[in-house]
């Protein structure tokens, strides 16, 4: 009997399935809705609707796993399909002023958020989760950091309570400000790019961007390939942190260490090497496309659901004060360079 038999997989799948059920079901009604009103986002949508729900009705043990599963794996998959939607010209034509920009959103917003926690009271552990998590990639960025330094469960839980409450409000201030500070089209997606905390938020808000008057356009291309630009600077930052905490004392004491460059981020670049050869045509770009937006839409729904009351109300307001405090200064300094470079 061949070993390669479907049934254990899908017996480790079976409890995943319900909250797949749900995950999709959630992005099914943001996709109808998205497409009732031009100009919205699904992962908007999905992302309040899933909010509603886990606060409105009990929260159903049955879904956890799944719906765990949308969070991180469908969203990373999601990401990785992003590659087929970039060209290398895209890449280069951003030239180096945007990648610097990305550098110093990373950088400066890390040191920044750092000083600012430590001014609240907020413990090193829990501003380190925050500071990451708003200053590189959102969820990702702080799993990362956690699998390198001795945290607490509760403050990675708060941290990407915060990064979805903060990035969320993100998508559709950006484009607002955009438009009332004459921003053009490259120059909105560069800023989404740089200053917003998900990368499926990012999505987001350049799809919004896209879908305005003013914006003609190209913002969508733009803000992905500078996150993405911030999301490749993920892997020394932790290495770095992971350094400082073993001499400090602070380090994860079961040996656990995340790896050095994220899967899903090679995954990316391979598939914008493989979009670059020009072996995949308009109609395969066109179906990958859709899968993309399905799978993020998906995990914004899951994301979505961890934002329960309870979270809410334990945060406190030494958190809440450094998240807002972070998103006004990697906003800041992300404007900042825009508008210098411009």
């Amino acid at each position: 009997m061949s070993p390669l038999r479907p049934e254990p997989l899908l017996r480790r799948m079976r409890p995943a399935l319900p909250g797949l059920l749900a995950g999709a079901a959630g992005a099914a009604v943001a996709l109808a809705a998205a497409g009732l009103f031009p100009g919205a986002s699904p992962l908007l949508i999905a992302i309040v609707l899933g909010v509603v729900v886990t606060n409105v009705g009990p929260r159903l043990a049955v879904l956890e796993p799944g719906l765990t599963l949308a969070s991180k794996h469908l969203l990373r998959i999601g990401v990785a399909l992003l590659g087929l939607q970039l060209s290398i010209s895209d890449v280069v034509g951003l030239g180096w002023g945007a990648m610097g920009v990305a550098a110093a959103v990373v950088t400066a917003g890390i040191g920044g958020a750092l000083l600012f926690g430590k001014w609240l009271g907020v413990g090193w552990t829990e501003r380190m989760l925050i500071a990451c998590g708003f200053s590189i990639c959102g969820a990702a960025a702080a799993a990362a950091v956690d699998g390198v330094i001795d945290t607490r469960k509760r403050e990675l839980v708060t941290t990407v309570a915060l990064v979805v409450v903060f990035g969320t409000a993100m998508i559709p201030l950006v484009p607002a400000l955009s438009g009332a500070l004459g921003l053009d089209s490259t120059e909105a997606g560069m800023w989404a790019g740089a200053a917003v905390h998900e990368v499926a938020q990012v999505v987001a808000a350049g799809t919004a961007l896209d879908a305005t008057a003013a914006g003609a356009g190209g913002a969508l291309a733009v803000a992905v390939t500078v996150k993405l630009a911030r999301v490749a600077l993920l892997a020394p930052v932790v290495a770095a942190i992971g350094a400082v905490a073993r001499r400090s004392g602070n380090a994860r004491r079961d040996g656990h260490t995340p790896p050095l460059v994220p899967a899903f981020l090679v995954a990316f670049l391979v598939l914008v090497a493989v979009r670059a050869t020009g072996v995949i045509g308009p109609q395969a770009l066109d179906v990958a496309h859709w899968v993309q937006v399905a799978l993020l839409t998906i995990a914004m729904f899951a994301l979505g659901t961890d934002v329960r009351r309870d979270i809410i109300r334990g945060l406190g307001w030494r958190p809440l004060a450094l998240a807002t405090a972070a998103t006004v200064w990697v906003a800041a300094i992300a404007l900042a360079g825009v508008l210098v470079i411009a």
